[in-house]
């Protein structure tokens, strides 16, 4: 089995108008879907990541380049990730449809994770 890292984009907008109740329902909702995939054998790791919007790090020669975020040239951040086991992307994008976060306006980037494994 592959691992894969569901990459949950969102617009923080889209929330503003949200009550408490809600937010719990929906957190509900995403409990309940980590709790399916767990029971089927494809939950790894996941967590929802913090509304302060982080930091962007470049570096060009000598200098590092530190941005705060969020970033005004996106109206999405990265609200938070989950890591799956599938067989292959078919797979594991047959686990994620069944992600809440589609259901509210978000999307899903699906990377393969890399386990750069030595061989030798």
């Amino acid at each position: 089995m592959s691992q894969f890292i569901l990459l949950l984009h969102e617009n923080p907008s889209d929330f503003s108008d949200v009550s408490p109740d809600e937010i719990q329902a929906i957190i509900g909702r995403y409990s309940a879907w980590r709790e399916k995939i767990a029971a089927e054998g494809h939950f790894v790791d996941g967590h929802k990541l913090a509304d302060e919007g982080g930091r962007s790090l470049t570096r060009t020669e000598a200098q590092l380049r530190v941005v705060d975020g969020p970033y005004s040239e996106a109206k999405e951040v990265l609200g938070g990730l989950f890591v799956i086991e599938a067989r292959d992307y078919d797979h594991a994008v047959e686990i994620s449809s069944g992600c809440p976060h589609l259901e509210y306006g978000g999307r899903i980037e699906l990377r393969e994770i890399d386990q750069m494994h030595d061989d030798d």
